[in-house]
């Protein structure tokens, strides 16, 4: 294909401006989504200008840079990585494996020393930053356009991965005006937590390979050679430092401070953390140490400790280096997050779907900041794929908060005495119902359903929840309470409860109890969609709630339809509608349903719920703030049963903004775009009986 010569200017035509508006304006909400975190469009209209410009680009292939948003989808795959030379080496810094407060005192010390300064002299001034677990790499800016990123290698030479750099949207493929003719920024590639366990949950379902942590799954991304597969891992950026940068005397940065600089580099549009700070002195160090390691569990991402950084670059160069490392910074270490203890058995856990879990019974270690005696295996065939049996010495990582887990195990001599693989049990451990699973599925679930214990507790708590029938103040402690002592054993049990009962539970008031029995009677009144969402059926979550309901107007119609009535539903494919049929197939479950009917639970269904006004169809609706009399969820069901769509975002597609106290950025931007905003009363105006449809 051939490409635009970055610095030649292009003749001005109307398809060429809008090209480069285009750019601009991808940047911008590229910029905002990953590195800002404050979207200010639609994931759809983004979308829709990332087609657009596909459309020009391939209309004219002559117009195609390194630069544009398209890019970022990857290249051709590579048959091997080239070699880069670091023009200014990517050295490392020493670690201080104290990691008591002893060791932000040692390094001040040594500091101080190199200075020359006496006990009188001021503190000296130092930047903290967090030590991210992630692979280094250095990106090289020309013209403001990325060029290149390599890897960190031996410091010296490093591997050329700008296809797979390419496609991490934290990282700009081009900077504002105004910045240095040639740029390295130097910084960690990383997954966050969330994106890694979502990932790993992914590769169990297809039975494939799963990452040991998110390190090396990075690691893993980076040096793909198919920038295809690259793209399809989540990663993100963080900015740190420089690597060779135009001269200030050939119009360069003339940097103070480590501090203006990496504010500088945020302005430039490199994301660098929020956690970055200025220490005065040993005092603030360890400080900031114990801050950090206080909230380190809380951090979407992992850090194996925190780096001291003299702030002054004048004084940075005075210091200079020894073997290789800046005498000017050092990493001050925290606990590890993996460590090795023995597999001293292994049980089964059953959860609220049923599933069950093997989980490893450890010889305890500390691990991540805890003491750990139980790590998830995840399922029979992850267990099997690690090859864990009793008696192995694993490898066991904690970080966060992620259920601790087995990653591994330590290869070792061969073992003495024949130790057989473990086999997932028949039966339930708890009900002993027969333990079943799905020829797509790679995880065994008990049958047992709402009548095995083990899946009691969080049926209950998934039916009282919020988005379901709604019971408040039936949290998790109370309804524990209530299974324990087997007060309640089937969620009609629940509307037998009365005031004497939930009073004579541990630390339960009379008042407390009187709000639990009229929150129950309260509840009885609901609506079908959150009735069949509560019941905790596999597979069908709210919207396909609201589908089923829809479709068919009633509960029987919907317990009597077959798999392949069922699949006639949107949003309703083979495995949901097997997973319906098999739950109402069930006579028990039947009997529950027709219970909660006779406690009184109840809601509109057939020609009364089509009776239902639809008065606001092809309308999109935004919810914003606290509003006097109703709920969120409340004012959502009103607006979806008159035929309204609830979006989450304002964009210049919605029809209304219903804004209550402390509406934030919402209102703001339907004030922006002139969007109609209501209040509670001009919303339920719209739905009182006899109201006319608004105009479009």
């Amino acid at each position: 294909m051939a490409t635009l010569d970055l610095f030649s200017p292009e003749p001005a035509t109307p398809d060429h401006d809008r090209l480069l508006a285009l750019h601009a304006q991808l940047h911008h909400h590229a910029h905002q989504y990953y590195v800002l975190d404050a979207p200010h469009i639609p994931d759809a209209e983004y979308d829709r200008l990332f087609r657009e410009l596909q459309a020009l680009e391939m209309a004219h292939p002559e117009w195609v840079t390194p630069d544009s948003p398209t890019q970022r989808v990857g290249g051709k795959p590579l048959d091997a990585f080239a070699t880069v030379r670091h023009v200014v080496p990517m050295l490392s810094i020493r670690t201080e494996t104290d990691t008591e407060s002893t060791g932000a005192e040692a390094f001040d010390a040594r500091v101080r020393k190199e200075l020359e300064l006496t006990p009188s002299d001021a503190p000296v001034e130092y930047v903290a930053e967090l030590k991210f677990d992630g692979l280094a790499m250095s990106l090289r800016y020309e013209q403001g356009v990325l060029v290149q990123a390599a890897t960190r290698g031996d410091g010296e030479y490093g591997e050329d991965v700008t296809q797979n750099i390419r496609t991490i949207g934290q990282i700009p493929l081009r900077l504002p005006e105004g910045v240095p003719a040639v740029l390295e920024v130097r910084g960690e590639v990383y997954m966050r937590r969330d994106d890694f366990e979502a990932m790993n949950e992914k590769q169990r379902e297809k039975g494939e390979k799963t990452f040991v942590n998110p390190r090396n799954a990075a690691a893993g991304a980076v040096r793909q050679l198919d920038p295809g597969i690259a793209a399809q891992r989540p990663l993100s950026f963080f900015a740190y430092g420089l690597g060779e940068v135009t001269p200030a005397e050939q119009g360069g940065p003339a940097f103070a401070t480590h501090y203006a600089m990496l504010q500088t580099l945020k302005s430039w549009g490199f994301p660098v953390a929020a956690q970055v700070d200025i220490a005065r002195g040993a005092p603030e160090l360890i400080a900031y140490h114990q801050h950090i390691g206080a909230s380190r569990d809380q951090l979407p991402y992992d850090i194996d400790g925190v780096v001291y950084k003299v702030n002054s670059l004048p004084l940075q160069r005075q210091l200079g280096f020894v073997t290789r490392e800046p005498r000017w910074a050092v990493a001050h270490k925290y606990p590890a997050q993996e460590q090795i203890t023995k597999v001293l058995g292994i049980d089964v856990q059953v959860g609220r779907t049923g599933k069950l879990t093997p989980v490893a019974r450890l010889d305890p270690v500390f691990v991540g900041g805890t003491t750990v005696s139980n790590a998830t295996l995840h399922n029979l065939f992850e267990l099997r794929r690690k090859r864990v049996r009793v008696g192995d010495q694993a490898i066991v990582r904690r970080a966060g908060d992620v259920i601790p887990e087995v990653v591994g195990i330590v290869s070792t001599s061969p073992r003495t005495t024949y130790v057989p693989n473990f086999r997932m049990p028949r039966s339930c451990p708890i009900c002993g119902s027969a333990v079943v699973r799905e020829k797509t599925e790679m995880n065994h679930r008990c049958s047992g359903g709402l009548f095995c214990p083990a899946q009691r507790k969080q049926a209950i708590l998934h039916y009282a929840q919020r988005r379901a029938v709604e019971v408040e103040g039936l949290g998790e402690k109370l309804v524990e309470q209530l299974v324990d002592m087997q007060v309640i054993r089937t969620l009609p049990d629940l509307y037998k409860l009365g005031l004497s009962a939930l009073a004579a539970l541990d630390r339960m008031a009379e008042k407390s109890a009187q709000n639990i029995v009229d929150a129950l009677e309260k509840s009885k009144q609901t609506t079908l969609p959150r009735f069949l969402f509560g019941l905790g059926i596999r597979h069908v979550g709210e919207a396909t709630a609201k589908e089923l309901a829809r479709h068919f107007g009633t509960l029987d119609a919907i317990m009597d339809a077959s798999e392949e009535a069922l699949t006639g539903v949107s949003d309703v494919g083979p495995i949901v509608a097997k997973s319906l049929h098999t739950f109402f197939a069930q006579p028990h479950n039947r009997e529950v349903v027709e219970q909660l009917r006779a406690c009184g639970v109840r809601w509109e269904e057939g020609d009364a719920a089509a009776q239902t006004p639809k008065l606001l169809v092809g309308k999109t609706f935004v919810l914003t703030g606290t509003f006097p009399t109703l709920s969120r969820d409340q004012a959502k069901d009103l607006l979806e049963a008159a035929g309204a769509k609830v979006a989450g975002s304002v964009s210049k597609k919605t029809s209304y903004v219903v804004a209550g106290t402390e509406a934030g950025s919402k209102l703001d931007k339907a004030q922006e775009l002139g969007v109609p905003v209501l209040d509670e009363a001009a919303m339920l105006a719209l739905l009182a009986p006899g109201a006319e449809a608004p105009e479009p």
